[in-house]
């Protein structure tokens, strides 16, 4: 975060962050937050997801990458919700080709199918073009986001504090980063989701805002707005070509994506 943007914070954002990470440490629910300092507005909620990050920082590790949530029709159905909104991804959540994790560990644990990038340059202050994007994306990755319902009612919280609390955000498994991303058609890419080797779901890429790549420049430009950027060696999950998938304790889920390979997670009883 930028010295200026720091001090932009205010009391009421840093008490909002405060509820929001003893709440996540001790695994929800997450009720509607006090009025008096929750964020009423997508920007105040951006401020308030910068504070938690923090906050959790000492438990959690530093933000290691960014999920983008709500990029597809499919998804912005299932919410509610029109528009993308996002989060950060802490280091310690972050796993490679396969997990085990506790399934205790979570409020309400799901799954999605995505492609993530990861960048090779800064992007910021940066041009939207595509080709200027493709330059900038190092490697791409198949990826299964991890997300717990954290709230009593995510319905009731508001969306500025689903996205102070990383709009679900709980961790990722990363696949084998591929660098000749650029043969492959993004948008034509078909992913699937399965649960205990039980087809739960499957779409493709271009469901992601017509092309992944457009996700990644509606972050970057967000971010922009918000004075933050994004860095080289940052990754990006760029939204699910499935509905989040809810699991129960012991299931084994996995996505996989044509052209980018296959992850999974067993969620242990």
């Amino acid at each position: 975060m930028s010295e200026r943007r720091r001090h932009d914070v205010t009391g009421r954002e840093c008490q909002a962050a405060a509820l929001l990470a003893a709440a996540r440490l001790a695994r929800g629910p997450i009720p509607p937050l006090p009025e008096a300092c929750r964020p009423a507005t997508e920007d105040e909620g951006y401020r308030v997801q910068e504070a938690l990050h923090r906050a959790l920082a000492p438990a959690l590790g530093p933000v290691a990458g960014h999920k983008i949530g709500c990029t597809t029709p499919v998804m912005q159905a299932y919410l509610g919700i029109a528009s993308p909104c996002a989060g950060g991804v802490l280091a310690t959540t972050v796993h490679h080709g396969s997990a085990r994790l506790r399934h205790a560990d979570y409020r309400r644990v799901g799954v999605e199918c995505e492609i993530a990038v990861r960048l090779g340059a800064d992007l910021v202050r940066a041009p939207r073009e595509r080709a200027h994007l493709r330059d900038a994306v190092a490697e791409c990755l198949v990826a299964m986001e991890i997300v717990d319902d954290r709230y009593a009612d995510f319905r009731t919280v508001g969306v500025p504090t689903l996205i102070a609390d990383d709009f679900f955000g709980a961790g990722c498994v990363l696949g084998e980063p591929v660098s000749g991303w650029r043969t492959l058609e993004l948008a034509a890419l078909a992913g699937v989701t399965r649960v205990n080797g039980v087809e739960r779901g499957r779409g493709v890429g271009g469901a992601v805002m017509g092309d992944p790549l457009a996700a990644l420049a509606w972050l970057a430009e967000r971010r922009d707005s918000l004075d933050l950027g994004l860095r080289a060696g940052e990754f990006v999950l760029l939204g699910s070509l499935v509905e989040t998938c809810w699991l129960d304790p012991g299931d084994r889920a996995s996505v996989a994506i044509e052209g980018l390979g296959e992850v999974e997670a067993t969620f242990l009883a």
